[in-house]
């Protein structure tokens, strides 16, 4: 079994990743189709990864109304990263875009890290081990019932 906060944070690592992919690759972008693209597919991503999280917040402020300010910057920056993403799929020109799409890559960055320092502990100070590993079960199977539901055969 695995703490949800254990695979939340795994999932930061991975998205860490696509995000040093993206940011070797936007300087050589030529079209601004591509950068709209990249925006929607890091949107798309992080959608289905803050949907998680805010249900693991949610569980934890449920417990521990003291901690709401620190929660409230958790949705705040959640929205920013949301309003950089929507904004660069909306932009009119390429270098726009790229600056809004590297805005919320920087956001994300500083959003993960916000997370791993001060949200993750206050869950696992908050909710039992056993609590968190039934957490990172529920996480488990809405993954694979995703990955399912994303690799369609074709059909005949």
């Amino acid at each position: 079994m695995i703490a949800i906060t254990d695979a939340l944070t795994a999932e930061h690592g991975v998205f860490c990743t696509l995000f040093d992919q993206i940011e070797t690759m936007l300087p050589r972008l030529r079209r601004l189709a591509e950068v709209k693209l990249l925006a929607e597919l890091v949107e798309g991503l992080l959608l289905t990864h803050g949907a998680a999280e805010e249900d693991l917040v949610l569980v934890a402020l449920d417990r521990t109304p003291a901690q709401r300010g620190r929660c409230d910057q958790f949705y705040r920056q959640h929205q920013e990263i949301d309003v950089r993403l929507r904004q660069a799929q909306a932009a009119a020109g390429l270098t726009q875009a790229c600056h809004l799409l590297q805005a919320a890559v920087l956001a994300s960055r500083a959003h993960f890290q916000h997370e791993e320092r001060y949200i993750f502990p206050l869950v696992e100070r908050v909710l039992s081990r056993q609590q968190t590993w039934k957490l990172g079960l529920v996480w488990m199977r809405q993954r694979s019932r995703v990955t399912r539901h994303a690799v369609r055969q074709p059909t005949p």
